[in-house]
């Protein structure tokens, strides 16, 4: 197995740069396993592939508004900060984060960044309400900081980003001005914590959700804090050479409940999104012993952390069928889908989607594999 084997070409003009209006009008390609045969609908249409009795499991993150564009105090010059893990264990209140900073070569420690109220465009005689100072480096990632933010005039650290973050889309998304709630999920928690946005919740409506329940089909939502290590290709040509990054996740017991339940009805576990994929199969304990004496369950996971690193010839314990978006190139999330189907299902399907003239990536169409 190597990295190339999960590379296709995606023409620029399929990269989605906008959200489907509405949201559940984008298109679902439909990947039957048992057979490799896809099926061409609409995202609204995902309700007749599911039973009274399957239950849907969504990722609730909300992303965290983690780009922060300021000046170098020591220098005026333009620097850019993306938040993406609070570091509690070097301060309990919050103001020490794990960063990628840009230009990473130029902000060493000590270096101090300002941030105004409307970023880059807001006046350098503007009252600063965030200030970063570099700590140090972050071993093993590219332009990685750790950063003590302090919030200026009074505001709480939560306030301050606030005033000066913005929603951090993916760097393969260009120009978008269009409202940043169209990169959180309708259903997502109040708290923001994600750098990235959990994609293939982003085109339920409430209107499908409510078509859902009427049918008879359960809900239950988990939480995985997405970074932004989630856009990052695979680089070693060896996949099993990548180091998976770690993301803080929680699946309640009632969702361990619910999941039981399921399964002892005969019904399927459907996972939105493949952070949702992760965090069920991380609740994967193999030493739990089961209801029917056999050992293995899912179990409680809260304030977890996962690295798993799901590949062809990883076996899932918990998921039955999964909505997904369309991969990028070389990246793990193409390797996790190929795991789920099998690697010779997935690119056939993904060039049957190209030849389609499928939207691709974040803001592109859907994928059900069942």
């Amino acid at each position: 197995m190597r990295t190339d084997d999960f590379d296709y070409p995606l023409p620029d003009e399929l990269i989605a740069q906008a959200p489907a209006e509405p949201r559940d009008s984008c298109r679902l390609l439909v990947l039957h396993r048992a057979d490799g045969r896809c099926e061409h609908r609409a995202f609204t249409d995902v309700i007749d592939f599911l039973d009274p009795g399957d239950l849907l499991v969504a990722n609730r993150t909300r992303v965290l508004p983690a780009r922060l564009v300021g000046h170098k105090a020591q220098t005026g010059g333009v620097a850019e900060t993306l938040l993406l893990k609070r570091r509690e264990d070097l301060d309990a209140l919050g103001g020490v984060w794990e960063c990628l900073v840009t230009p990473g070569r130029r902000l060493r420690p000590g270096a101090t960044v300002e941030y105004r109220a409307g970023g880059l465009h807001a006046p350098l005689g503007a009252p600063v309400v965030l200030r970063g100072t570099i700590e140090e480096f972050v071993p093993d990632s590219r332009g990685g900081r750790v950063v003590r933010f302090e919030p200026m005039g009074g505001r709480t650290l939560d306030e301050a980003i606030h005033e000066a973050g913005h929603v951090p889309l993916p760097p393969y998304i260009t120009g978008y001005e269009g409202d940043p709630e169209k990169y959180q999920t309708v259903y997502a928690m109040r708290e923001e914590h994600s750098a990235a946005a959990p994609t293939a919740g982003l085109h339920f409506t409430p209107a499908l959700l409510e078509r859902c329940r009427a049918k008879g089909i359960g809900w239950e939502t988990v939480e995985l804090e997405v970074g932004i290590d989630t856009f990052r290709l695979v680089e070693e040509d060896d996949p099993t050479q990548h180091v998976m990054h770690t993301e803080r996740y929680h699946v309640p017991q009632r969702v361990v409940d619910a999941v039981h339940a399921t399964k002892a009805a005969g019904h399927r576990v459907v996972a939105v999104g493949t952070t949702s994929v992760r965090s069920l199969e991380s609740a994967w304990d193999p030493e739990a012993p089961a209801a029917d004496g056999a050992r293995g369950d899912i179990v409680e996971r809260l304030d977890a952390t996962t690295n798993l690193y799901l590949m062809p010839g990883s076996t899932f314990h918990v998921v039955d069928a999964m909505i997904t978006n369309f991969h990028v190139p070389r990246s793990t999330l193409m390797m996790l889908v190929s795991a789920f189907a099998t690697r010779d299902q997935i690119m056939a399907a993904y060039q049957e989607a190209i030849d389609m003239r499928y939207r691709f990536l974040s803001f592109g169409d859907a994928m059900l594999i069942e």
